[in-house]
């Protein structure tokens, strides 16, 4: 796993796994996973990293549909 952040552009990108991203979609306002061909997690990007607090980060509500895509 790696984590970049941009400062510039006020996002981190977390990488799961190598591979080519084949599909992107927007889970939770500001949170964009991307799928590889087999629709495996590859990375997520989260936007406005500055402007979130501790209690967003928390709430995880995004990550069902990850589980349920991916079921």
């Amino acid at each position: 796993m790696k984590i970049d952040y941009d400062r510039a552009a006020n996002a981190a990108y977390i990488r799961r796994f190598e591979g080519k991203v084949i599909d992107s979609e927007e889970v939770a306002p500001g949170i964009v996973y991307d799928y590889d061909e087999t629709d495996r997690i590859v990375g997520i990007e989260i936007l406005g990293v500055k402007q979130r607090t501790a209690e967003q980060f928390k709430n995880r509500e995004h990550l069902t549909f990850a589980i349920s895509r991916n079921a």
